[in-house]
């Protein structure tokens, strides 16, 4: 589904992302992991349209590298920011509305609806402005409104952050639902170990750079990993 060449992020003279290749097949759940300042936001960044990188990333056939963010979100790819980044002055089903924004008006009532059954939380606060929400609830709620646009590629960046182990649980019980629904994945995640237990497939980033690759369970017991990533001596 998707494939990534060669990819290259500058910030200025700083060199975030450096030549990485990597894919992701329909239907999977691929991980990137890697400490801070590796690269990874930085990759999702860039398929996204956010910044403008260097190298291919071919989408469903197309290639996208240059594309404006809105002609990707039409294309196909939502991105559930890292921080959640929800329009706290807004309703929660205004913050619907903004994630489907490329989706017709008659599609809408719809589209909450499917929101509502998969997070029925958000049905009973519907009418509640987003910035009374808990970080669990709001993570929620980006993940809704990066749904309303109906993506066959659903990336996320981070989010765990900053959510209770319980909170986190759910999130990725969620996501695991959304792929057997047919969403594929592309995952950024500090949480390692959550990480690779959810994915099929995995990609370590270190500093800008791939350095390894491999099933998600077969990295989950990498004695490398485990030291660098797990907390495992």
């Amino acid at each position: 589904m998707l494939k990534v060449k060669d990819l290259n992020v500058y910030y200025g003279v700083i060199h975030a992302v450096k030549g990485i290749s990597f894919h992701v097949p329909e239907g999977k759940i691929v991980t990137l992991i890697g400490s801070n300042g590796a690269g990874k936001s930085s990759t999702l960044k860039a398929i996204s349209g956010l910044v403008k990188p260097k190298g291919s990333i071919v989408f469903l056939g197309n290639d996208i590298a240059r594309k404006p963010a809105h002609r990707i979100t039409n294309s196909g790819i939502s991105l559930v920011p890292e921080g959640r980044r929800v329009f706290v002055n807004l309703t929660i089903q205004e913050n619907l509305r903004m994630g489907g924004f490329n989706r017709k008006v008659s599609e809408l009532n719809e589209l909450y609806e499917q929101m509502y059954k998969l997070f029925p939380i958000l049905k009973e606060r519907a009418s509640q402005k987003a910035g009374t929400l808990s970080g669990g609830e709001q993570q929620m709620l980006a993940i809704a409104r990066a749904l309303m646009s109906e993506p066959s590629l659903l990336m996320l960046d981070e989010p765990s952050l900053g959510l209770a182990p319980k909170i986190v649980a759910e999130v990725f019980d969620i996501l695991k639902s959304l792929n057997k629904k047919g969403v594929t994945i592309l995952l950024v995640e500090q949480n390692a170990a959550q990480a690779l237990k959810l994915a099929d497939y995995a990609y370590v980033l270190e500093n800008g750079v791939i350095t390894l690759e491999d099933e998600a369970k077969a990295l989950l017991n990498n004695e490398q990993v485990r030291k660098t990533y797990l907390g495992e001596s």
